[in-house]
């Protein structure tokens, strides 16, 4: 199955991070992986990922920064940011940092697949459907 999203996961903590991982490679997504904010600017520079699922209390950059630079590095493209936290919201710094959307640690494995299944089916249909032609209105 060719899912066609790249998904980053960025969690400090290696079981699970490489569980997310392996979970997502099942479902068919191409997967990179990152431990820290600082990882995850420069991985995200490589792989151009689709979907950043990004933990929020990280060593050497918090995820909120991680956030703010991974939109900031892709401005035509953004990546879409879920925050997969233990910490609750704060939607004054989610805000800031373009997270897009918040899950609370444990994440349930079903629901994450079924949110990155419907997201993949709108990128494949944003793709797809054509941009109509651009007309320059004639002057007499």
């Amino acid at each position: 199955m060719d899912n066609r999203l790249m998904v980053l996961v960025v969690d400090d903590d290696e079981d699970t991070r490489e569980s997310l991982a392996t979970l997502l490679r099942m479902d068919g997504y191409a997967v990179a992986v990152a431990c820290d904010g600082r990882e995850a600017v420069v991985t995200a520079e490589r792989e151009c990922p689709d979907v950043v699922l990004l933990d929020i209390k990280l060593p050497q950059m918090d995820g909120y920064e991680a956030g703010r630079r991974l939109k900031e590095s892709r401005p035509e493209k953004p990546p879409f940011v879920i925050a997969v936290t233990g910490q609750t919201e704060d939607a004054r710094r989610r805000g800031e940092a373009g997270i897009d959307l918040y899950l609370m640690k444990p994440a349930d494995p079903s629901r994450l697949s079924g949110l990155l299944r419907r997201f993949g089916k709108m990128v494949e249909v944003a793709e797809s459907v054509p941009l109509p032609p651009l007309t320059v209105p004639h002057h007499a």
